[in-house]
């Protein structure tokens, strides 16, 4: 479809400048009737002034969608991924791998509402963003068609896009202090490039640094909570019942006073290049060990190695933005049949960025003290090991007296 064909767009729209510009550009350059879309994903601003400035670029109010998705967010999204125990290259937690795929879904929803022929996004062409987007648009509506406004215009450097926005009206708020840094924030967590990332030998600022405290800072002395888990998602906090969105913007808050959930590192992106972020996952960083914990008194071993091993794939994945893909799909459907049974509470201590686990229990436990204890039992022959290494033995065993007779 060339550009006279696109007559309706939904635009995935902050209110930021770069999406006003795309705004604006799409309405030059297409001739569109734009329709705006805004996601609250628990970003931590106010998502509702967009609605004003998308009024005063010109788009008309039925056009325009600011929608509170954070319970959907949570419920169907992040808390799949933490049944997986999901982290990518051993570090990143996913926080805006996971988003993508809701706000994709949104925007398809929309233009099917409205009767958009097109979609929009703002990502770059350097970014894994744009094929999360476009990869998820697709699977969902295979005859749209996508605008991917910094692959086509030639507004490639700040200087040129404050340029384009004074040419065409377009108010550049300033607010002091710009940070230097790119970044994108959702309820799971925050991420950081740009800047004196760009070197990975150079330690961030803390003054970077916008959700949690410093470790050193942190209160000197330890906080306790319980988080409870029902079928590998977590239910309540210290005996109370919350929703998912809840669930995880009370642990955020734990995290961040106790200087919980900062990382720094460099990561493979899905388009070739290495990239270095940092990212603040407090509320994430305590659900997992918490899921973890549970996990090991209720899971059986070959189920629990199991799932390990499909992690990294499923990781990769969600990172590389193929979350609607069937083989996600049938992975998430051997992940949930593995959480039927992990359901109980998961005692943890939180202290100056450390959270440990103190504590575990379930009406589902497969952990037996009769088995396991080092008192007399009456459960245990000691005597069966023997036969049961010998028989593991057994291979090496053969080898080893070949290799002594070809010796």
């Amino acid at each position: 479809m060339n550009k006279k064909e696109v007559k309706k767009v939904v635009l995935a729209y902050s209110g930021g400048l770069d999406t006003s510009i795309i705004l604006k550009w799409l309405q030059d350059e297409y001739n569109a009737e734009v329709v705006t879309f805004t996601a609250d994903i628990g970003q931590g601003e106010e998502v509702e002034p967009a609605r004003e400035k998308a009024i005063k670029m010109g788009i008309k109010p039925e056009n325009i969608f600011v929608l509170d998705i954070q319970e959907e967010f949570v419920k169907d999204y992040v808390f799949p991924m933490f049944r997986a125990n999901t982290i990518y290259e051993g570090e990143y937690l996913l926080g805006t791998s996971i988003a993508r795929p809701l706000i994709a879904k949104k925007q398809i929803e929309i233009a099917e509402k409205v009767g958009a022929d097109a979609v929009a996004h703002g990502a770059t062409g350097k970014g894994n963003d744009q094929v999360r987007f476009e990869i998820g648009y697709l699977s969902l509506n295979p005859d749209i068609t996508v605008i991917a406004p910094w692959r086509e215009w030639d507004l490639n450097s700040r200087e040129k896009l404050l340029k384009y926005a004074e040419k065409n009206g377009i108010p550049i708020e300033k607010h002091g202090h710009k940070s230097p840094y790119s970044m994108d924030a959702n309820l799971l967590h925050i991420s950081y490039e740009g800047g004196i990332l760009e070197d990975p030998w150079a330690e961030p600022e803390e003054s970077m640094w916008r959700w949690s405290v410093s470790p050193e800072k942190a209160p000197n002395t330890p906080e306790y909570i319980e988080i409870g888990f029902e079928k590998g998602d977590a239910v309540a906090i210290n005996g109370k019942s919350l929703t998912p969105a809840v669930i995880l913007r009370t642990l955020n808050e734990y995290g961040n006073k106790n200087g919980i959930g900062r990382i720094d590192i460099v990561e493979n992106r899905f388009v070739g290049m290495k990239s270095r972020g940092c990212y603040e996952t407090p509320g994430g960083t305590i659900l997992l060990k918490a899921h973890r914990a549970i996990e090991s008194i209720t899971l059986d071993r070959e189920e629990s190695h199991l799932k390990d091993s499909i992690m990294p794939k499923y990781a990769e994945l969600i990172y590389n933005g193929f979350w609607f893909a069937p083989e996600r799909e049938a992975l998430q459907a051997l992940i949930d049949n593995t959480q039927k049974n992990v359901n109980g509470v998961v005692r943890l201590k939180l202290y100056k960025g450390n959270v440990e686990v103190v504590g575990r229990k379930s009406p589902n436990t497969l952990f037996s003290p009769e088995f396991c204890t080092f008192e007399e039992d009456e459960v245990y022959n000691q005597k069966d090991a023997g036969g049961f290494i010998k028989l593991n033995a057994l291979r090496f065993i053969i080898e080893g007296h070949n290799r002594r007779n070809r010796g």
